[in-house]
């Protein structure tokens, strides 16, 4: 099957439904010779990884093996996934990163309530793309428990990392204090090569987006209130 996954001529042939599905916004049709990325996932590996992992079913093994896959070949593309939950207003994207558990999607859907004309791009991993001198965030098919995606971009106009606190607060921090965040939260890859893109991306990503730490409650106005410190932050950087 063909699809086009921010902007990149893609190909892999799922076996299972789950894959499939979530796939399904991102079809298309190209010549052969156009194929950027292929991803085949080889029968062995998908038998040792199920024996390493018996908890998880085929199906979800091959929707995050191709996933994984395609966030290892995209990095010769200009690409790097973050671990994050995305929401986008007005065509600039938000991306709030932090362990799995700590309230990422909760923070976003409070955006969801509270700012009117927001949407989540990706609730897990979307995929951040440098391109043509702009740092843009897409959708992809790979989000995580949740289908919450759309095959859309946006550009790129903060990146948090969010802990949990008692008290709301926003802090700017300097890239060399959001690098080792933002690697720690990425897909690692076990390529050299791979690991030599991932870190110049990284580099080049954190000296151009403005970068923060959030601490963080989670009570109703949360949302609202970050939104609006962020933009105020940034407003005379506009």
């Amino acid at each position: 099957m063909k699809y086009i996954i921010a902007g990149l001529k893609t190909e892999y042939e799922p076996k299972f439904s789950l894959l499939r599905e979530r796939s399904r916004a991102y079809e298309a049709d190209f010549p052969d010779s156009e194929t950027e990325i292929r991803i085949n996932l080889n029968g062995d590996f998908l038998e040792e990884k199920i024996k390493t992992y018996p908890n998880l079913t085929r199906e979800e093994h091959e929707y995050m093996w191709t996933g994984e896959g395609f966030y290892n070949e995209v990095l010769r593309h200009g690409g790097i996934v973050l671990h994050s939950s995305c929401v986008e207003k007005d065509g600039k994207a938000y991306l709030f990163s932090a362990k799995s558990g700590t309230g990422k999607s909760t923070h976003t859907h409070l955006w969801l309530k509270e700012i009117p004309d927001t949407r989540i791009i990706n609730d897990d991993k979307p995929l951040i793309l440098l391109k043509d001198k702009k740092i843009l965030v897409c959708g992809t098919p790979f989000s995580g428990k949740t289908d919450e995606n759309i095959n859309t971009s946006a550009l790129v106009r903060a990146i948090i990392f969010l802990h949990r606190a008692k008290e709301n607060e926003l802090k700017r921090i300097k890239p060399s204090v959001a690098v080792p965040l933002f690697i720690a939260q990425t897909v690692n890859p076990h390529i050299k090569d791979y690991a030599n893109e991932m870190l110049d991306k990284t580099d080049k990503i954190l000296s151009s987006v403005p970068a923060f730490s959030l601490g963080c409650n989670m009570n109703p106005g949360t949302g609202k209130y970050v939104y609006e410190q962020i933009e105020k932050e940034l407003s005379n950087e506009d």
